[in-house]
């Protein structure tokens, strides 16, 4: 067992699953992901394992057939993932959004239908908010619902979508005038709609297209799409948890969830990088004697495994904090920002340990270099994370004179 990036006061159950997971990921990932990332090829064999061990399941309820685990050993187990390929995480985590909102949010009937089936990974969710151009500002948002009779007409195009293709289910976030007046502020007029859909792409449901997949410099593997909506009907028991207007609410406590995922997914990127490092650190010798045993490089690795410790501990601390049910978009935002930009650090410094070699293809740490830069951007850039923390801090130090 590596020495950084431990947890404290685990339970047995969590510490058995995260050995598992690492197992899994030993075996069955880092061995191929090279391969299959440059491939640009979706995983589906190692999907079907994660299916065996019945992590689609993680954190949804026993009763409706999950293993009921927390965000804490979500996150973990992201994070070893990560750790092995980043985009097998990514994989894993816009499902678990969809199933957190649904279980936080949606109608009995509908945690009844979607959640035991989600389970089982024989429903893959996806989560839709981001459009062509609006980019960070959730509020610009276009794409709009019209009540229609028992219906929804939706119309709109909506981007970055992970998993869909490959998803059946896809949360969508809207605009939704109906019941809300002209001047009503926009965060109070959106809805997000449960669209069900056939795995693939083109028209795959009346109304609804997903086009190929976009072509990404790096994150390779998952399916990253587009959503077309062009009269897409919808019934009104497709609306979470059954009343319009709530949907930025709905989206902004997945997001959370989501950023305490991509937090886990730089500690699991950035923690592959030190071992790449630090092995590579001790292979080559330079004037000799180990590259290793040069201060300078020295200096690097105890920054590099600094960056590891650090990273992982708010992350976890952000887990903790959703977990006991408290308010955590200050750690959540605050984890998010520290552990990606410190990924992209680790990631560079391995990098450098590498020098020539650290370019070529051959060289996982190649790979990595491509991942690390779309955890800057993913659920939420540094600088909308920044202005979440701030925001946050004025309301905690709120000055008094």
């Amino acid at each position: 067992m590596a020495r950084l990036a431990q947890t404290a006061g685990l339970t047995d159950v969590q510490q058995e699953i995260l050995s598992t997971v690492r197992d899994f990921v030993d075996k069955e990932i880092i061995p191929v992901a090279t391969e299959l990332e440059h491939r640009d090829e979706y995983p589906q064999d190692i999907v079907d394992g994660l299916k065996e061990l019945g992590l689609f399941g993680l954190m949804i309820p026993e009763e409706y057939g999950g293993l009921g685990e927390s965000l804490l050993t979500y996150a973990l187990c992201a994070e070893e993932i990560a750790r092995g390929w980043m985009s097998v995480s990514g994989i894993i985590n816009t499902h678990f959004i969809v199933a957190y909102m649904l279980k936080q949010h949606g109608t009995q009937e509908q945690k009844d239908h979607f959640l035991p089936r989600m389970a089982a990974g024989d429903i893959r969710g996806a989560f839709s908010m981001s459009e062509p151009a609006l980019g960070s500002d959730v509020s610009a948002i276009s794409s709009k619902a019209v009540k229609d009779g028992e219906e929804y007409v939706l119309n709109g195009q909506k981007m970055w979508l992970t998993n869909g293709g490959t998803s059946s289910l896809v949360a969508v976030l809207v605009r939704s005038d109906e019941g809300h007046p002209e001047g009503t502020a926009p965060h109070k007029s959106m809805t997000t709609f449960l669209v069900e859909k056939e795995p693939g792409f083109g028209e795959v449901r009346p109304g609804l297209t997903i086009p190929g997949k976009i072509d990404k410099m790096g994150y390779k593997g998952v399916d990253t799409t587009e959503l077309i909506m062009d009269g897409l009907r919808i019934p009104a028991n497709r609306v979470l948890g059954g009343v319009t207007g709530r949907g930025f609410y709905q989206m902004m406590d997945g997001v959370e969830v989501g950023r305490v995922n991509v937090a886990a997914r730089g500690c699991g990127v950035a923690q592959r990088a030190f071992e790449l490092g630090v092995r590579y650190a001790q292979q080559r010798h330079t004037f000799g004697k180990q590259i290793a045993q040069h201060q300078a490089i020295q200096f690097k690795l105890a920054e590099m495994a600094t960056k590891v410790e650090a990273a992982h501990a708010m992350m976890v601390n952000a887990a903790r904090k959703k977990d006991s049910g408290e308010r955590n978009d200050l750690e959540a935002g605050m984890a998010k920002y520290l552990a990606s930009e410190y990924c992209k650090e680790v990631v560079e410094d391995a990098f450098r340990i590498h020098g020539g070699y650290g370019f070529s293809k051959e060289y996982e740490i190649e790979r990595l270099y491509r991942e690390a830069p779309m955890l800057l951007i993913g659920e939420g850039t540094a600088e909308i994370q920044k202005m979440i923390i701030g925001r946050r801090l004025l309301e905690e130090y709120r000055f008094q004179g």
